[in-house]
């Protein structure tokens, strides 16, 4: 049998099955930006219960945003993820997965609204930011560490970042927190593989040995799942995944097809696809997300799924000389 590295990576890089790999979904937290997070109980009970079902390790349920910027008249109950709401899909049993939520920075009031983990269903706390937030970052993985959560740091829109800013701000975040895991996030579906791999390589080097690196990926030029797998063989453990796609704009790395994948027993698709047929086909009709050419020009030109969304949405979604004509001015 090939041998492992310290991050749990065989030398044989080509080999997919590792017991360091951890799968975590963000169906309801990346999905909920194409609805205000207004997926009904059924929904995410049924996300849910396919999640457990499939083995996969992490599930997160939506965003902890702060109630005096989004009211909850505009946004569904995943936008702020209250215990209550969480607790009521999950049940009275323990989660045979673990549970995470997002703190947005500069957006979720995370002193008062993420409880101390011995009151919380949640056991992980990603934080994201931008590169400017960094500061705000870090105090708020000390604080999800202290009332004693995981924590991982998702930086995002990476494809925008000097790489001079992006090393000084992980050899900060390392310095001062006890972060988990690293997250190189394409936030705009722009990276190519090579580039993933060098970001994954890169940040391994800051993670060290006691600290993971994640894999965050947008399918803007239909590469989520390929620079997904990328990761992988660069040594990435924490793969994000969201069930048939369904995320922001173009969506991203699809739950079946990374499981369908990875070389583990542990994992069963089955559950997964019986979750697409019944709930996503039927949630396709009325939302609509994944490649699209206006979204693979948003990522081709490194900008904001914002733009593409909007002509998307618009009555000119086909028109797309015309968007692209736009995007070059």
């Amino acid at each position: 049998m090939p041998s492992e590295t310290r991050h749990g990576m065989h030398r044989d890089s080509w080999v997919t099955y590792r017991p360091s790999i951890k799968v975590l979904d963000c169906t309801l937290r990346d999905g909920g930006l194409m609805n205000n997070h207004r997926f009904d109980d059924e929904f995410a009970r049924a996300v849910y219960r396919a999640n457990c079902a499939a083995g996969v390790d992490y599930m997160e349920f939506g965003y902890k945003a702060d109630k005096a910027l989004y009211s909850r008249d505009e946004y569904g109950p995943w936008r702020f993820c209250d215990e209550d709401d969480v607790r009521r899909i999950i049940g009275d049993e323990p989660p045979p997965l673990k549970l995470s939520a997002m703190a947005d920075a500069g957006r979720t009031d995370y002193k008062r609204d993420i409880l101390p983990k011995d009151k919380s269903v949640f056991d992980c706390i990603r934080v994201a930011c931008y590169i400017h937030q960094i500061p705000i970052a870090i105090d708020m993985l000390k604080d999800a560490a202290d009332k004693g959560y995981e924590t991982t740091l998702n930086l995002m829109a990476l494809s925008t970042v000097p790489e001079s800013e992006l090393r000084t701000a992980l050899a900060e975040v390392v310095e001062k927190t006890s972060v988990h895991v690293l997250y190189v996030v394409d936030s705009f579906g722009a990276l190519y593989s090579e580039q993933i791999r060098d970001y994954v390589r890169l940040f391994l080097r800051y993670a060290g040995p006691d600290r993971q690196v994640g894999i965050h990926a947008h399918n803007n030029m239909m590469l989520a799942y390929a620079n997904t797998i990328e990761a992988l063989i660069a040594g990435a453990n924490r793969l994000d995944v969201t069930i048939h796609g369904l995320g922001r704009g173009a969506g991203n790395c699809p739950t079946e097809l990374l499981l369908m994948f990875l070389k583990n027993p542990k994992f069963r698709v089955r559950p997964v696809l019986e979750c697409v047929e019944r709930y996503l086909f039927p949630l396709r009709e009325k939302i609509p997300w994944g490649y699209s050419i206006p979204h693979a020009i948003s990522g081709a030109l490194n900008r904001h799924p914002r733009e593409s969304m909007a002509w998307m949405e618009s009555d000119r979604a086909n028109r797309i000389v015309e968007f692209y004509d736009r995007m070059l001015e």
